[in-house]
C-alpha cells in the first residue's frame, strides 16, 4: 500500500534530508522510524533533499508499507516513534503511481532574516543581519530571476544542465522580519541561499543590481557569492498535480 506524509522538521541537528551513512538525516530517521512499525525494510521518496539546517514546515514523502494500519492509527503511531524534532502532519492512501518527488507541480521556499537586535533564540531559525538594507533594491534585484535562466554561478556544484524557472519572488517586512518567498517547480543546490547572498549585497551597497545581472548572464565566468545561511530556508509548501 502506498503512501503520502506531509512531515514538519526543524533542519537544526540533522546533515539535510538525504540519507548518509554516518551522519543523521531526515530521511534516515523517517526510514528507520516507519521500518520498526512495517517490520520490514521502508525506503522512502523525498520531494525535496534539504540542506544541513534547513527547516521543512510541509516536506512530502511516499513510501510502500506492507502492514494494512488505519490512516489514524498509523499517524499516531509513527508519531509515537519519531524523536521530537520531526512530525508526521498529515497521512493519506495514494495510487501506486504518486511520486513525492516526480508529481511536484511547484515548491515555496521562505528565507527569514532577523533586521532587528541580535536574538539568541532565533539563532538557528533566523539569518541575524546586521547592516541596513535598502529593500526596494532587493526588489528590484529580485525580478533579474524570474523566468527561465542558467543559474550555474548560483548552484554549488557540477550539474548537466542549470536551466530552472523562478515564478515567483516576493518579499514581506514586518517587525523588524524580513522574509523572502520563492516559488517554482524545483531548486538546485544552494541556489536560493546564493540569491539571497546576492540580494543582500544589494540591499547593503555592497554591489549593484547590474553586478549581479552580469553574475547570472555571464554563466561560464566564474563569480563569487556569499551564500546565506541554512537556518534561515524554510520549505513551506509543495503542490501537486492531481492524483
Amino acid at each position: 500500500m502506498k503512501y503520502k506524509a506531509i512531515v514538519s522538521y526543524d533542519g537544526t541537528n540533522f546533515y539535510g534530508f538525504q540519507r548518509l551513512n554516518s551522519k543523521r538525516s531526515v530521511q534516515k530517521v523517517l526510514e528507520d522510524s516507519l521500518s520498526i512499525l512495517n517490520k520490514k525494510v521502508v525506503t522512502i521518496k523525498g520531494a525535496s533533499r534539504t540542506d544541513k539546517g534547513v527547516h521543512a514546515l510541509n516536506q512530502v514523502i511516499s513510501f510502500n508499507m506492507d502492514v494494512d494500519i488505519p490512516v489514524d492509527r498509523f499517524k499516531k503511531a509513527i508519531n509515537k516513534i519519531l524523536p521530537g524534532d520531526i512530525r508526521i502532519l498529515d497521512l493519506e492512501i495514494v495510487p501506486d503511481d504518486f511520486h513525492a518527488r516526480f508529481n511536484v507541480l511547484s515548491k515555496t521556499y521562505i528565507y527569514k532574516i532577523n533586521l532587528g537586535n541580535y536574538d539568541v533564540f532565533k539563532n538557528n531559525y533566523f539569518l541575524q543581519y546586521n547592516y541596513n538594507l535598502d529593500i526596494k533594491k532587493m526588489i528590484e534585484c529580485s525580478k533579474i530571476f524570474l523566468g527561465v535562466h542558467n543559474f550555474k554561478n548560483f548552484v554549488s556544484g557540477y550539474r548537466r544542465c542549470y536551466d530552472l524557472c523562478i515564478d515567483s519572488i516576493d518579499f514581506n517586512y514586518h517587525d523588524n522580519i524580513l522574509e523572502i518567498k520563492f516559488i517554482g517547480k524545483s531548486f538546485y543546490k544552494y541556489m536560493i541561499r546564493n540569491i539571497v547572498g546576492a540580494l543582500l549585497f544589494v540591499g547593503s551597497n555592497r554591489r549593484n543590481i547590474i553586478d549581479i545581472e552580469e553574475m547570472l548572464n555571464n554563466y561560464d565566468k566564474p563569480a563569487s557569492l556569499y551564500t546565506a545561511s541554512a537556518c534561515g530556508l524554510y520549505l513551506v509548501d509543495i503542490k501537486y498535480k492531481n492524483i
